[in-house]
């Protein structure tokens, strides 16, 4: 797919992320196919490096990311949290379980989840919130197989390449999104039915 094509397509992501700026209140939105794509991009453009804590129970792909990118992490134990939580030191939030209007805090970046059970389940995709239109812009490239699709179009015409990760959502994705914030097709707060191991007693290894 070339020309008018390609930019009527991408129209439907932008869409998607304008829609998203409305309802959080964020002044940049990037899209992901998960929330834990989005906290492994957010990890690797600020290249930490320190040690991280975050809450003993919580979803099990996240201490594997930071596993794979060999950052160094620990769990509080007496950390309870509902719909969000801090990734310690850094001003990276996992808000897999928030979707509230105007939810967005200035200068933090918010990781949403659109899957199973989560308020807009898309049943797949999420999203990054921040105030740093530089930082979207990367992530954006990032997240697109490292293409600067806003510029250059057909891809292959493009020369100079960011390492990509394959991690952008479906257009079919942006559409389904797009309807249910339109028609408030959303899940409320109270009706997420979710479970979460304790990690302190799961090893991972390889």
């Amino acid at each position: 797919m070339h020309g008018s094509g390609i930019i009527e397509m991408f129209d439907k992501f932008t869409e998607f992320e304008n829609a998203l700026i409305n309802y959080t209140g964020a002044p940049c939105v990037v899209l992901t196919d998960c929330c834990t794509h989005a906290i492994e991009l957010y990890l690797r453009l600020k290249n930490i490096k320190q040690t991280v804590t975050i809450p003993y129970k919580s979803y099990i792909s996240v201490p594997m990311t930071f596993h794979k990118l060999g950052i160094d992490y620990q769990y509080d134990t007496n950390v309870e949290w509902q719909y969000e939580y801090r990734i310690a030191p850094t001003n990276i939030w996992d808000s897999a379980r928030l979707f509230d209007q105007g939810m967005y805090r200035a200068g933090q970046v918010q990781c949403l989840s659109f899957g199973y059970s989560k308020r807009l389940e898309i049943g797949h995709g999420g999203a990054i919130l921040l105030s740093n239109p530089e930082e979207a812009r990367i992530l954006r490239e990032m997240s697109y197989d490292g293409r600067d699709f806003k510029n250059i179009s057909p891809w292959e015409q493009q020369k100079e390449w960011r390492v990509g990760y394959h991690y952008r959502p479906s257009i079919e994705d942006c559409i389904k999104g797009l309807y249910m914030l339109e028609n408030n097709k959303l899940k409320t707060k109270e009706s997420q039915q979710y479970y979460y191991p304790d990690l302190t007693k799961i090893k991972i290894t390889g």
